[in-house]
């Protein structure tokens, strides 16, 4: 751990700390962009229509299109030959209920009053093909989830900004294709590579920013990198509400990636993982840098091989000790942290359902939807909504900075997690006819929510050594997904008793929560770059801990 006196040497709050995080919180909205793109651009109403003539289009879809469950034009069905008689005002139900109908052959006419064309105008995916348009989404779920396996994984061994730089250019790339698709199952195939590319972006960025700065800044640093999430929901809503045809807006959301490619290769390494990796040259050639930016060249300078060995002798000699996946389940140090961060850990975005961004660990995720459900009161102005969910997050996120340096960050995620949870429950028990107070339940649980999200992503990359850090990511950012495909199948339940989702779904932050305390509190501790500066800190917290009475039975004595 002594890599902080080396950092403190170069300057771990400075001008160069600033214009990292500048660099990185950029794609960050972007990347929030790319999670909620498919709330708008494969939104859209249809009605069947397949004639013209001299009538008005209501005559023509009087005698065209019969009436479905809810008296509105039938989405999927047409009349086999006009019925005339429908246009008597005295024609009964009975005039057309009778007449043959047919699917739609000649295609639909669509509702564009929100949108020019999205992918259900473009590729028809209503009717016998409507379960393609969440096809798409659970594809791109599972882009993400594949990416955090892969990406954590291979930035553990190979680096945090190679990857980075790649999946920059991964999601220019393959989001700008998207665009321009000819065939569905194309479109799916570069989400997919999006999604992938996204993942891996999400999670080095965060572990760069952890490991280029001090301890006192890094709840600034994380807070304010999580405050990119929430303005990416709102700047997507201000987006789509101008770019109304979904090709314009992927592509809106994918160019700018290129330019962060570029300008990528002037971020550096990060120093931590380069020299407990034994890549101690290249190490000491960013350090130096980093100084320079600072303004401290002289103590950069003064940095030279001798030096930086006799401050991570120890590291670098156990940095190069084999891990794997299996040692974050098997070193007894890192079991526990493992399974309960797995329990509270990521989110979101980010797929979910129709106008709901997504969430960023299990548990946030999971009970993003118990939540959500509470603000339909908003009606189907998704921009509003959009707007409004990326708002909430602001005050709950810096008022989460103002007590990580007075709670800790156990009993903040602890006490976030439980509120929301109870906020869930607390609905379960107010009439629906309370529709302002179950609103401002609803809003109070995301704000806790948001709050969530801000603690573990500082949380948990103090938890886990630097060997293994982005691998402990990569298994949170999993988590996430599994959260996001469980929250709407739990909605299911609501068949047995309306009341069972969102018991559910306030459960599992409750218990959650309740776990959280068992971790260990990270507050004020330089971060761990070994498994055996784990074990240290258990031994450590083992002999402050007080002293225990040891009672012997007569029989013992």
């Amino acid at each position: 751990m002594a890599f902080l006196e080396l950092l403190d040497q170069v300057g771990g709050t400075g001008r160069f700390q600033i214009l990292q995080l500048m660099a990185l919180v950029v794609p960050i909205v972007l990347l929030t962009m790319q999670n909620m793109a498919e709330n708008f651009s494969a939104d859209n109403g249809t009605s069947q229509a397949g004639v013209t003539g001299a009538l008005s289009p209501q005559a023509l879809l009087a005698v065209s299109v019969p009436r479905g469950p809810n008296q509105q034009p039938h989405q999927c069905l047409r009349f086999r030959q006009p019925q005339w008689q429908l246009l008597d005002p005295n024609a009964t139900a009975t005039s057309w209920s009778e007449a043959a109908t047919e699917p739609c052959v000649d295609g639909w006419v669509y509702d564009r009053s929100s949108f020019t064309s999205t992918t259900v105008t473009k590729w028809d995916l209503v009717c016998d093909s409507q379960f393609l348009k969440p096809v798409s989404q659970s594809i791109y779920l599972a882009g993400v989830l594949v990416g955090a396996a892969v990406c954590g994984h291979v930035s553990d061994r190979f680096g945090r900004k190679r990857v980075l730089t790649w999946n920059y250019l991964q999601t220019a790339v393959s989001g700008t294709v998207a665009a321009f698709a000819p065939t569905f199952p194309l479109y799916c195939l570069f989400r997919f590579l999006v999604a992938f590319a996204v993942a891996g972006i999400m999670m080095n960025s965060g572990s760069l920013l952890m490991e280029w700065t001090s301890a006192r800044a890094r709840p600034l640093v994380m807070t304010l990198n999580s405050v990119g999430f929430s303005f990416g929901q709102m700047l997507m809503a201000a987006l789509a509400y101008g770019v109304r045809d979904w090709s314009l807006l992927q592509l809106a959301i994918s160019v700018p990636f290129i330019l962060s490619f570029v300008y990528s290769w002037w971020l550096p390494e990060s120093a931590r993982w380069l020299l407990i990796t034994g890549k101690l040259d290249w190490g000491l050639q960013e350090l130096q840098r980093v100084a320079a930016i600072n303004g401290k060249r002289a103590a950069g300078d003064a940095l030279t091989m001798e030096v930086v060995l006799s401050a991570l002798q120890e590291e670098v000699s156990r940095g190069q000790d084999p891990v794997s996946l299996g040692t974050l389940f098997c070193t007894p140090g890192l079991r526990l942290r493992t399974w309960v961060s797995l329990m509270i850990c990521q989110a979101p975005d980010r797929t979910r359902p129709a106008h709901l961004p997504t969430a960023p660990r299990f548990a946030f995720a999971f009970t993003f939807y118990g939540l959500a459900l509470n603000l339909q009161a908003l009606g189907s102005n998704i921009f509003l909504l959009q707007l409004l969910l990326g708002a909430v997050d602001l005050p709950a996120k810096m008022g989460t900075l103002l007590l990580l340096s007075r709670l800790g960050r156990r009993p903040l995620q602890a006490g976030s997690l439980v509120l929301s949870g109870l906020c869930v429950l607390a609905n379960t028990l107010v009439p629906h006819e309370m529709g302002a107070l179950r609103s401002a339940l609803a809003v109070l649980g995301l704000g806790a929510l948001g709050a969530s999200f801000t603690c573990v992503s500082i949380f948990l990359s103090e938890l886990f050594p630097t060997v293994l850090r982005m691998t402990a990511v990569g298994l949170g950012q999993m988590a996430a997904r599994g959260g996001a495909i469980l929250g709407p199948l739990v909605l299911l339940l609501g068949v047995y008793a309306p009341s069972l989702p969102l018991l559910v779904h306030g459960t599992v932050p409750l218990l959650s929560g309740l776990a959280a305390l068992l971790l260990p509190e990270t507050q004020n501790l330089p971060l761990p770059d070994t498994i055996h500066d784990i074990q240290n800190q258990a031994l450590k917290k083992a002999r402050h801990s007080p002293p225990r009475c040891v009672v012997l039975k007569a029989t013992q004595l």
